[in-house]
């Protein structure tokens, strides 16, 4: 007797939509698709008890007459595609024909969909996959659908479904998602009788977010400045100002020729993108659009539709890499404007001063190149750069003059920075450094502030007279897997310029003799194997001493001006000065904001002067 048999149709459809159907939002994403693909205009959603108990999907577009309606409840019917060259450039959201006939196998369906020129419509019945009714309907033009007691012949699959609540936030989601990535749209949602939003078709996509987001979070965002150095690919949208970052993903959103998807590459890309302009274990907010030729990107992985495979994902992930670089180098410029004031003298008078932050530190010599005095463990550091090579940031003799206590000011007037747009107010707290501008208050916590300026100055050294080496005690050997040994046999350079001394000793094996002087590392094989497992994930394009920036970082932290270090007018005036400088000036190498500014109107309203 035969031990293999054809599943029968209806459960086959039920198996199938294991895959398509999740939860209620799957079901909406799968509609509300088909919707965008029908060239609607409008779109409404209503949902009963999480869309446990009803989903209702309404758009304007082109509608089918009856026989194509029949034939979409089919397994497999599609108009998206008609040949398999379609196949590798897929242009629509839905293209597989499973959505549909997999709703309609585990739910009460209805279907009503008319042609616009239509006398009448089609209204289809179906429940659990078996088609009940086929008569005329008198809907508007366009399609509706209608979803009930989904999986209420499947309790195995029912009772994994989470709290209405749950289900219906995620249908939410899923609506934000379709609403961001099509905002010539109008978008209606209603849940239990109740509207969540209403929002109209949007000229842009600043308008969308705006509706969906609020103002306050637009203000913060980035335009992201295209560029044509990458062929057919076009990358634009939105993404956040540096060091504005959340610590989950829920915002960080991509769309690929409109769809919004997941991809370890864009991620990995948008991090590195970033880079020390946000905090460790936090992440961006982006709202990013790639536009690329249909046939460089495969979309056909997975039933949901998810995922996307790229034909060419390194040159993805540059591009995107140095899109987001050179948005945050055009925020530097607007941050660097919205913190200057339009006139300001052009030297400091003597008898202005400011409140007191401690003892007055001695000048030295004009030809010293020296730390103040409360810096010259430095000189103790020999794991840093030599000393000629790496010059503080904060030396008196650079601005010239004695370096002056901030004493107390009797006009109770400020001060302007030479050649900045800034009049300082005071320090408070012995750590935050407030100032004036146009704009309002400014405040500059100066720890954050020489961290950036030594780092930047720190790594732009090594990058251009490379990265002293320290050769170890005794040689350490490890062995690698194949494709990892590989990989370091091609790079060998790549990890010698970075300062780490490594050779082949063996099949797949290798030795480490020396490592960068300024690294603290206890194990140096597994300090090796998380550098190759990070270079092995960073794009082409980045500098080698990316992956020594963690301990660059912690370097310049210990000798970066702390709280409670007192300084004087002139030294504060040279810190400012040189973190306006800076590529990312608005956060320090762990990410955290270097100045706040606290508007005018954020006054007024803490003083009750407007409302």
């Amino acid at each position: 007797m035969s031990r293999i048999r054809l599943l029968p149709e209806i459960l086959a459809s039920q198996v199938a939509a294991g895959e398509v159907v999740e939860r209620p939002a799957s079901v909406v994403k799968e509609l509300v698709e088909n919707s965008i693909d029908a060239g609607a205009r409008r779109i409404e959603v209503v949902v009963q008890r999480g869309g446990i108990s009803l989903i209702r999907v309404v758009d304007d577009g082109c509608g089918m007459e009856r026989d194509d309606a029949l034939l979409s409840l089919e397994r497999h019917a599609t108009s998206k595609i008609r040949t398999s060259a379609d196949l590798a450039a897929i242009a629509t959201l839905g293209f597989r024909g499973e959505a549909l006939p997999s709703i309609a196998s585990v739910s009460r369906f209805r279907l009503t969909t008319r042609e616009a020129d239509a006398m009448a419509g089609t209204e289809i019945i179906v429940a659990g996959g078996r088609i009940e009714t086929v008569r005329d309907g008198g809907e508007a033009p366009g399609t509706q659908v209608e979803v009930r007691s989904i999986f209420y012949n499947l309790p195995a699959r029912r009772k994994f479904l989470r709290s209405e609540n749950t289900e219906s936030r995620n249908i939410e989601h899923q609506l934000h998602l379709q609403a961001i990535g099509h905002p010539e749209i109008a978008f209606v949602f209603l849940r239990d009788d109740r509207i969540v939003f209403q929002l109209p078709a949007a000229a842009t996509l600043r308008e969308r977010i705006r509706d969906l987001h609020g103002r306050e979070l637009v203000e913060r965002l980035l335009a992201v400045e295209e560029a044509s150095s990458h062929g057919k690919m076009r990358i634009r949208g939105l993404i956040g100002q540096a060091g504005m970052s959340r610590p989950s993903r829920v915002q960080q959103l991509v769309f690929v020729n409109g769809r919004a998807i997941e991809s370890p590459v864009l991620t990995a890309a948008l991090r590195e993108g970033y880079h020390t302009a946000l905090m460790k274990g936090q992440f961006p907010v982006t709202f990013l659009f790639l536009d690329l030729d249909p046939a460089a990107v495969d979309v056909n992985v997975h039933p949901a539709k998810r995922e996307v495979r790229f034909r060419d994902p390194a040159a993805v992930r540059e591009a995107v890499v140095e899109t987001i670089r050179r948005t945050l180098e055009s925020g530097r410029r607007d941050w660097q404007q919205q913190f200057q004031k339009p006139s300001a003298p052009e030297s400091t008078p003597a008898d202005l001063a400011l409140p007191a932050t401690g003892p007055v530190p001695s000048a030295p010599d004009a030809g010293q190149n020296s730390l103040p005095e409360r810096r010259d463990d430095l000189a103790d550091r020999p794991y840093l750069v030599p000393r000629p090579q790496f010059e503080p940031a904060l030396r008196p003799s650079d601005v010239g003059g004695e370096v002056r206590g901030l004493a107390p000011n009797q006009d109770g007037l400020g001060v302007a920075i030479a050649g900045q747009q800034f009049q300082i107010i005071g320090i408070l707290n012995k750590l935050y450094v407030l100032m004036e501008n146009q704009n309002g208050l400014v405040l500059v916590d100066q720890h954050a502030a020489h961290e950036r300026i030594l780092f930047e100055e720190l790594r732009r050294r090594m990058e251009e007279q490379g990265v002293p080496s320290q050769r170890l005690l005794l040689a350490q050997t490890f062995e690698l897997a194949p494709r990892d040994a590989e990989w370091v046999e091609r790079n060998v350079a790549t990890l010698q310029k970075m300062g780490i001394g490594i050779e082949a000793f063996g099949e797949n094996a290798f030795k480490i003799d020396s490592l960068p002087t300024f690294l603290d590392v206890s194990d140096p094989v597994a300090f090796m194997r998380k550098v190759i497992d990070g270079l092995k994930s960073a794009s082409n394009g980045s500098s080698p001493l990316r992956l020594g920036e963690e301990m660059i970082a912690k370097t310049v932290c210990r000798h970066a001006v702390k709280a409670n270090d007192p300084l004087g007018y002139l030294e504060v005036e040279k810190l400012i000065s040189d973190l306006l400088e800076c590529e990312l000036p608005y956060c320090c190498p762990h990410g955290r904001p270097t100045m706040i500014q606290i508007s005018l109107s954020e006054l007024e309203k803490k003083f009750g002067r407007k409302v």
